[in-house]
Parts: structure tokens; sequence; C-alpha cells
């Protein structure tokens, strides 16, 4: 083909009627316009056009089936909501809500208050206050509590979460002043003391979720320094990160912290409690309402379907039995291996593979060290791609040249999608 053969956007655009149809010919166009001169074939503009137009119809965030095992899963999106969330955000979002408004005076509202009376409930906490993540509410709590003053913070928490960002860089965005106290792996509460000045302003508690250190360490315990932050009458903020609500392994619930002399504690709402991306703070009144009127509160405040997905996981907690069954995290952390194996052996089964003995993880930097036996379904190393590249997309771990697609993170709903994946990229 020769530039002269081309045709003319128009005359491209005219074999669809999609909308798009005339910006899309032009992009075909000018491609093919680079691949003559540098003597390449564009190949059947008809053909590109309905790719492209079909490619820009098609959503960019989508469904993927996770067999990786890796239950947390950052990059897949954390935490899969439980039926009830999902449930609460049609209903939110379908039509108005009264977000903001108090039904019973008749005048405005706040949306804090839809959620704060289950988090007293379920926390024991006096208040409570919900941002869009994590990193928020520490920025808030920080902001709001100590800005132009000083953190105390014990070298061995000054730690780094996904994608780069580090407790310091929270801590300077803040406006407070970090004080480091202690050493890398042994600090006491006799560190923060002698760390205390007139500029103090609190004392920052960083819960190491995604790594441990072993060996020679020491870190006081919690409620040794609420003591020092209480006789000091400096407030203590526990950042525990993956916010458990349940005992799960050797990961710190809520409740218990605060139990032990935590002021304020802030966590995640898509980790280990099992909902959506939110940022949650509890604790004493005074000061979480120190945080309810600071200006960035309302750069960092929850939208509406996520503080409806927050409510509607939040309620199956008042029935833990129910929460252990209907929260997917929850349900996948302490389902049984056996039913996993059961799984992985109905997958391999309909797809000629093998099951294979795995490890899985709980993921998004929360209980680093927790192994949880599982089992996989080993497939040929190179459906990896072809599968990522299926709709819907699966994604599953290369491992010793074959490819797991690991049954604790797929649910038993998912075994057969997963399978025709498979069979349909072989």
């Amino acid at each position: 083909m020769e530039l002269r053969d081309l045709p003319s956007v128009d005359e491209l655009a005219r074999v669809s009627d999609d909308p798009l149809a005339v910006s899309v010919a032009r992009a075909v166009i000018d491609r093919a316009r680079e691949d003559i001169r540098r003597g390449t074939d564009p190949g059947d503009l008809t053909a590109l056009l309905h790719a492209e137009l079909a490619s820009a119809r098609r959503p960019a965030l989508r469904r993927v089936l996770n067999a990786t095992g890796v239950i947390v899963h950052t990059n897949l999106g954390r935490a899969p909501l439980p039926a009830a969330a999902l449930e609460r955000v049609l209903e939110a979002g379908r039509s108005y809500s009264n977000l903001e408004y108090d039904l019973a005076a008749g005048s405005r509202g706040s949306r804090q208050d839809h959620v704060g009376g289950i988090l007293q409930r379920l926390t024991g906490a006096e208040a409570a206050i919900v941002v869009n993540n994590n990193a928020g509410a520490m920025l808030l709590a920080l902001a709001a509590l100590a800005e132009g003053r000083e953190v105390l913070v014990s070298r061995g928490e000054l730690i780094e979460i996904g994608d780069g960002f580090r407790i310091p860089d929270v801590l300077a965005r803040s406006g407070a002043r970090l004080v480091e106290v202690g050493t890398t792996n042994r600090t006491r509460t006799a560190d923060y003391e002698r760390a205390i000045r007139p500029e103090t302003a609190l004392l920052l508690r960083v819960h190491q979720s995604n790594f441990r250190v072993v060996g020679f360490t020491e870190q006081p315990l919690l409620a040794d320094l609420a003591a020092v932050a209480r006789q000091r009458e400096l407030p203590l903020l526990d950042d525990l990160g993956s916010g458990a609500l349940v005992d799960l392994y050797d990961e710190p619930t809520v409740r218990a912290s605060l139990a032990a002399g935590a002021d304020l504690v802030c966590f995640s709402g898509d980790k280990l409690l099992g909902g959506p991306q939110a940022g949650v703070v509890v604790g004493r009144a005074d000061l979480i309402e120190k945080l309810r009127r600071h200006p960035l509160h309302r750069a960092l405040r929850i939208d509406k379907l996520s503080l409806a997905a927050l409510e509607g996981t939040l309620l199956l907690y008042l029935d833990p039995e129910r929460a252990l069954r209907e929260i997917p995290v929850l349900r996948m952390l302490l389902e049984d291996a056996a039913v996993v194996r059961a799984r992985a052996e109905r997958l391999a089964a309909s797809v000629g593979g093998e099951v294979e003995e795995t490890v899985g993880r709980v993921g998004g930097g929360a209980l680093p060290l927790a192994e949880l036996p599982s089992f996989a379904c080993a497939v040929e190393e190179a459906l990896a791609e072809p599968l990522r590249a299926h709709e819907p997309p699966v994604v599953g771990i290369v491992r010793d040249g074959r490819l797991l697609l690991d049954c604790r993170t797929v649910a038993d709903g998912d075994v057969g999608d997963v399978a025709a994946a498979v069979r349909a990229c072989r």
C-alpha cells in the first residue's frame, strides 16, 4: 500500500455508525501513514478501526479472577466486597440518599453519622471518623493534633508502605516534626520519656504490619507506652494499618488497642476488615472532634458509595459468625485447607491440570509471616500471558516452569470461569 491508496477519514469512518468512528478513523490513518513511510504494511484498516472502537468502548477497570493465592492483593484491588456491601452501594448509588441530611430534624446532617455508632459498638471507642484511606487518616490526625510540633516515633516503625509511600513523608506533609527515638531493633519506654519536650504534641506507634524485625529486638508494650502518654498528658496515636476487628493470627485488633490505652487508632477499610477503601480513626471523642473540624477533613472525606459499602460490611460484624461466612477476606483467610484442595481438584479435573500443594499469603501489608496452607491447579507456563488477556482475565503465579492457579483465592462460583478460560486459551 502507498500513501495515495489510503482512504479519507470520512470514507473509513463510514464503515461504522459509532459516534467515535471519525476520531478513531483519523488515528488509524495517521498510524497507517507512519507505517507506510517506514516501509511496513499498515494492515486491514477496516479491521483496525473496528478493533480500536471495541477497545475504546471496553471498560479499563475490569473484573479479574485472582488465582495468585494472595488474599489482600493490592494490585488486584485488595478486598473483594461482601454481597451485603454491594447491595448497600446499589441502594445508595441508584437514587438520592440522606448522605448529609438529618431526616429527623429536616436539616443538614453529617456523613460521619452513618457509621459512627456502629464503629463505637464494634471497637468500644467514644467516637469515630472516616476518610478516604488510611494514609489520609494519618495525615488528618497528625495535622489536627501536631501541626508545627513534634511527634515521637520509634526508629523501628518508620516503615514504607506500597508504592514508595513512607511514614516520614506523611509526617512532613502534615506539618508535624518527626522525632526518632530508640534504635531500629530496640526501643524502650525510657527512650520516649527522654525525648518528650514542651514541643512534643503526641506519641505515635506504627504497627509493623508489612514486615517483622527478628532476633535481638525490643519494643514497648502498647499499655506501657500509653502509661507514659497519660503521665505526660499527651495523646497516643496507634496506626494499626490493616485494621482487624476479629482475632486473626497475631494481628492486634482495634478493640484491644483501645483497651490497652491508645487514645486514637487508625486503620484501613480494605485490608483485614474486608470492606472498601477507607481510612478509619476511632478513639477519644474530644480528639475525634478536632479531626472533624480540621480543614483537611473535607479534602479527605469519604464518598457516598464507599461509605455505603463500609456500612454494609460493618453491619455484618454485628453477627461474628455471619461475618466469617460472608466477608470474602475472612472466609479465604480461615477456610480449611481440605476445602481449598477439593476446589483445586475440581479445577484440575476440568482442565487436565495437576494439583500442587502451595502456600497462600495474606498480602496488602498484613501478617507478613503468615503462611496459609493451600492447593493450586498447575498448568502450562505458556498459558500465563493468554490468560491475562482473556475476558475475564485470570492471574496466577509462575513457578518452576508451570503456572499455578491457587484455589485459596478462587471462589467456588469462579472455578467454572477459570476452567473455561484455561480451555479457551489452549
